[in-house]
């Protein structure tokens, strides 16, 4: 079996050795798939996600920094509790 797509230039090949059932090469097939990361890669481009224009991005970043100064600032004065991150 031999799975290629056009726009990837990955491809995954198995042989069937003497004395192994299809359903063992199936699963090693898929198990050669999983680990060179097709499956990822397809669901990643399932659907298009256009890109940010450069100003775009440059403005949200200054926002956020923004957000952040004004934040740290107001901590520092005794205006806002600390918040607890709930990161894993």
């Amino acid at each position: 079996m031999v799975c290629s797509c056009p726009h990837m230039a990955i491809n995954v090949q198995v042989e069937k050795n003497h004395n192994e059932s299809s359903a063992n090469v199936i699963r090693r097939f898929q198990k050669r798939v999983q680990g060179a990361g097709i499956i990822k890669k397809v669901r990643d481009s399932r659907y298009y996600t256009r890109l940010k224009s450069k100003n775009v991005d440059r403005m949200a970043r200054l926002k956020k920094l923004g957000k952040k100064e004004t934040y740290e600032k107001l901590l520092k004065l005794g205006k806002v509790k600390e918040q607890k991150s709930f990161r894993r």
